[in-house]
């Protein structure tokens, strides 16, 4: 009975954070490919236009995730982005994303490209990195939002990187919800 006591304790305490729910779930699956797939999953209370424009436009960028953002919006076109606010978009510190596909409102896939900034064990593997992003207008008019970082490979650098990965993810995430939630927002835009 005690161990079951620790268990149901344990897993309360990964779903609370700091006396809130843990509005960010993360797991590592590889189930169903040798590969490793990176999910993450949010809810945020925000209508779907909203949560679009966040992924989709320089503005929305610009609020949430970077200093600094160029949105190209079509099959073929790119997010580029810069942590970095006194660069610019084209330097070294660019990270420039590629529109692979999208359905407006539904779905997003991107795929990163490697620059030099990235470990050198990645490289090699550049081709075969996407991050599939769902997202799902609900009932009350919320809406969750699920993202797949697909083709990490199941070995220790990319375990390890995982470590690093997540919790960067899940901060990132976290300032999206920061941004959507807020009363200007959350009102058709």
């Amino acid at each position: 009975m005690k161990k079951i006591l620790i268990l149901l304790f344990s897993v309360f305490l990964t779903s609370i954070t700091f006396g809130q729910e843990k509005r960010v779930v993360s797991k590592i699956d590889s189930t169903k490919t040798p590969e490793l797939v990176l999910i993450q999953e949010l809810t945020v209370k925000a209508p779907i236009d909203s949560v679009w424009n966040a992924y989709t436009t320089k503005k929305g960028w610009e609020n949430w995730a970077v200093p600094l953002a160029e949105v190209d919006l079509k099959v073929g076109g790119y997010i580029k982005t810069n942590y970095n606010e006194q660069g610019k978009i084209g330097d070294s510190t660019t990270i420039v994303t590629h529109i692979i596909n999208y359905v407006p409102k539904r779905l997003l896939t991107l795929q990163a490209e490697i620059t030099d900034n990235f470990p050198e064990f990645m490289k090699d593997d550049a081709k075969d990195f996407f991050n599939v992003i769902y997202f799902d207008e609900l009932e009350n008019g919320d809406t969750n939002i699920k993202s797949f970082g697909i083709g990490y490979k199941n070995n220790p650098k990319y375990l390890s990187l995982m470590n690093y990965f997540i919790p960067a993810n899940e901060k990132t995430l976290m300032k999206l919800i920061a941004y959507l939630e807020t009363d200007v927002n959350t009102k058709k835009e």
